[in-house]
């Protein structure tokens, strides 16, 4: 039997350090083209024996590696992507959990800590950045053990507090904790790292326990057999001189060229044969490759692969690819791949519709949005189209009329099309992101439409402030009020003489009941939001309901009462005092 090398999901919460030590072990530089630095799809990396050697140093110098090496799943950060990081993840025979020393658990970490609780991964725990807690002395690519020996007492205590903070939110978590190099028991101790993936120190003692781990317990499980390969789809690229490519995670069997395969798409699994195979290098990532691949004959689990077939226009990055070496049961496979590419995602009958580069980034996309209350209509893979357009043209809700996309680009005609329709486009290539921009978008149209349909309603009218009847002076400011002329209204904005805004209407009040409108003679209590009695106004002021310019013209040939029409004019030369032309147009 033979044994394979284990995969390792590198996990943990946005920007704690996971491409960082990824990068330091590979000595590239991932991070730095990340969008917002940020890891936005499954990677993977192949770091064999030979490296670990020169990586640990002294650490394993009379020591004999029974596992070919280690390949490490680099999976995207925040909270939305439990999907991806269950498609990476649940491949992965052990874990790494990246944690900011200075920051703790995150929300990101603890989704972490309950995802390898599910699927009873064992993993370790890299107490990354160390180097920024205070009087660090600087040390590159040594082991932490002896880099602690020339920090100083005031820094050694203060990193011993940082680690008693997580061991405590660690075991609230249920997990027992300790120092790796405290640690009797891995069985039942989970073992923490203290490291600088920057600088590169602690890396030494977390490449050894990965391995200690792997040989020590799961040496029965890393046994594999030649037979049938199975993977999944990692990335569906268009490369020079190549045409459609797919990056493959082969974590079960062996793939050859001439095989057949199924790999699921949109729709139906594409049934195709491998036309060739290529390799990174080792130590060269798949995702963002520095050097060429090499072409390989077949490719043995676990590794990543780029594989070359016919009719793989349809596949979707997240997919599971199978091999079958039997042409009698392609049938069997095919109902399989089927049914692992279907999208879990619940769908409503209104709301957004979002779009996505890959199968994991559309349900991690659509998590976020459930999770935040935000009801989707239909989710599809690939670039925005006209007819999605014309197809959201019809909607009337302004707030459904909406397309969040992650990662893909508008086809030609698309974008132009958007603003005719007034359909809104919400574009990002970070999903967290694209959800914040439609929510801020959806707090701003509110407003805007609520400005317009209070300038739909608003009215010449003039209060005065009755003296002594101050009721409270801010959040709102509450106030009695005589109405001058015309009628008031809630939502109605309240102009100085002077031009100043003063606030809005929140509520009336007559006899200690709520109205929505009080008339000429009306003595009335008003709040006013956004004012504070004594700075915006006072006692006895005279306020006047402020006119939105395009309503002036209306107004004009409206049927005023000679009150009303009085208070317009008031009202017109307040704003012409600053705008000569003001309600002209």
């Amino acid at each position: 039997m033979r044994i394979r090398q284990p995969i390792v999901s590198v996990l943990g919460h946005v920007d704690h350090g996971k491409t960082t030590l990824l990068d330091r072990i590979r000595g590239t530089t991932v991070v730095q083209r990340e969008a917002g630095r940020i890891t936005q799809h499954i990677g993977a990396t192949e770091v064999p024996a030979s490296a670990i050697y020169d990586l640990c140093g002294g650490l394993l110098k009379d020591k004999s590696l029974k596992v070919p090496g280690l390949l490490f799943i680099d999976t995207p950060g925040h909270e939305a992507f439990t999907t991806l990081r269950a498609r990476g993840g649940s491949l992965a025979d052990l874990a790494v959990l990246v944690v900011d020393i200075y920051e703790g658990l995150k929300p990101q970490s603890i989704e972490s800590l309950n995802y390898l609780k599910q699927f009873k991964t064992p993993f370790v725990v890299a107490a990354n950045k160390i180097d920024r807690l205070s009087g660090w002395v600087r040390d590159e690519n040594v082991p932490f053990t002896v880099n602690f020996k020339k920090q100083t007492e005031r820094y050694q205590k203060e990193l011993e507090e940082k680690l008693y903070d997580l061991i405590g939110a660690l075991g609230e978590q249920g997990f027992s904790a300790e120092r790796f190099d405290r640690v009797a028991d891995f069985t039942n101790t989970l073992a923490i790292v203290p490291m600088s993936a920057k600088w590169g120190v602690g890396l030494q003692e977390l490449l050894m326990l990965l391995i200690g781990l792997s040989q020590r317990f799961l040496e029965k499980s890393l046994e594999v057999e030649e037979g049938e390969a199975k993977g999944t789809v990692l990335e569906v690229k268009e490369e020079k001189g190549l045409g459609k490519t797919l990056d493959v995670i082969v974590y079960d069997g062996v793939l050859k060229i001439g095989d057949i395969i199924v790999v699921g798409t949109t729709s139906e699994p594409v049934v195709t044969k491998v036309k060739s195979l290529l390799k990174p290098k080792p130590l060269d990532e798949i995702r963002d490759p520095q050097h060429r691949f090499d072409q390989i004959n077949e490719v043995v689990a676990a590794a990543g692969v780029k594989v070359l077939a016919k009719d793989i226009e349809g596949v979707i990055a997240g997919a599971p690819l199978r091999g079958v070496s039997d042409e009698k049961r392609v049938e069997g496979v095919l109902e399989e791949v089927r049914r692992l590419s279907t999208l879990s995602i619940e769908l409503d009958r209104e709301g957004v519709y979002i779009k996505a580069d890959t199968l994991g980034s559309l349900e991690a996309l659509s998590k976020m949005l459930k999770d935040r209350g935000i009801k989707i209509a239909r989710a599809e893979i690939g670039d925005i189209s006209e007819r999605d357009i014309k197809e959201l043209s019809a909607i009337e809700d302004p707030f459904h009329r909406v397309i969040l996309a992650f990662n893909v680009n508008a086809l030609p005609g698309a974008e132009e099309l958007s603003e005719e329709t007034g359909v809104i486009i919400i574009r990002n290539n970070v999903i967290y992101r694209i959800v914040e921009d439609y929510e801020k978008w959806v707090e701003e149209t509110r407003r805007r439409l609520e400005e317009e349909r209070r300038q739909q309603y608003a009215h010449p009218a003039e209060i005065k402030v009755l003296e002594g009847y101050v009721f409270r002076i801010s959040h709102p400011a509450i106030v009695g009020v005589k109405v001058l002329s015309g009628r008031v209204r809630v939502g109605h904005a309240l102009l100085r003489g002077d031009g100043k805004r003063v606030g809005v209407i929140k509520s009336i009040q007559s006899e200690k009941k709520s109205i929505k409108e009080a008339s000429l003679g009306m003595e009335v209590a008003v709040a006013i939001e956004g004012a504070t009695v004594g700075r915006q106004f006072k006692e006895g002021d005279i306020l006047y309901v402020d006119i939105p310019e395009g309503r002036v013209r209306e107004l004009l040939k409206a049927d005023l009462t000679p009150e009303e029409r009085e208070t317009l004019t008031k009202v017109i030369e307040i704003h012409r005092r600053k705008k000569p032309t003001w309600g002209m147009i």
